[in-house]
């Protein structure tokens, strides 16, 4: 199949003032909400395989970390899924929270180029049930491996085919935080980072950087961790 992102843009009004802090979890809230409007859209919300989109804050936060009350803010949107880039631009676009109401929203399929770096905007997320963060015990080579088979196994399950993993994803791989960055969701906080891959010139590694664009880097792309900026030629 021919792989495609979608990129939403919707405009959101802020009903309620929104710390930084909480506004991952509450954007999570409005795009989840319309699901149960779909029977299709519901069980892909419910499953526990690749959801294949992810998000972004709200742009631009204030300099005091608080969304204002009465004030529209720009959020994107990315997913491999034509389905749910409907969902979102039909659907979702529709909704409102205590907190947000969402107003418009357009769509457009972005254009593969030559992509020389991604970096994330959002924390990405490892999931170690019962061990918590990452750096207690696991060595780095183990956390890049852990995202390059992480984004392997999305290629495979949305282009239906296995490929061969013998190639260079990146040159270089940096973190962009010193220490863990924290964000609350359910009512705990995870630890996650920020990360910059640098791109290698080969077709596999093209392949898998556009698909981060629409599923974001490591774990939990739908609830707003790991999404992704990028360079281009």
């Amino acid at each position: 199949m021919k792989l495609q992102v979608y990129e939403i843009r919707m405009k959101l009004y802020m009903l309620k003032e929104l710390p930084l802090k909480d506004t991952q979890s509450a954007i999570t809230a409005l795009l989840d909400q319309g699901f149960a409007k779909n029977e299709a859209l519901l069980e892909l919300h419910k499953a526990t395989y690749p959801k294949g989109y992810c998000f972004d804050l709200p742009f631009k936060c204030e300099s005091n970390y608080i969304y204002e009350a009465g004030k529209i803010y720009t959020l994107t949107i990315r997913t491999v899924r034509p389905e749910l880039a409907r969902y979102f631009t039909e659907i979702a676009v529709n909704e409102h929270t205590r907190e947000i109401k969402a107003l418009t929203a357009e769509v457009r399929i972005l254009p593969k180029k030559v992509i020389t770096s991604l970096y994330t905007l959002t924390p990405v997320i490892i999931k170690n049930p019962g061990k918590g963060y990452w750096k207690t015990f696991m060595p780095e080579e183990e956390y890049e491996e852990r995202i390059r088979v992480n984004l392997i196994k999305k290629w495979n399950y949305f282009t239906d085919q296995k490929i061969k993993e013998d190639f260079s994803l990146y040159t270089l791989f940096r973190f962009l935080n010193e220490g863990p960055i924290k964000t609350a969701y359910k009512n705990i906080a995870l630890l996650g980072d920020k990360i910059e891959l640098q791109i290698s010139d080969n077709e596999m590694a093209q392949n898998l950087a556009y698909l981060a664009l629409g599923t974001g880097l490591g774990e939990g792309g739908s609830r707003g961790f790991g999404f992704v900026n990028y360079k281009c030629f």
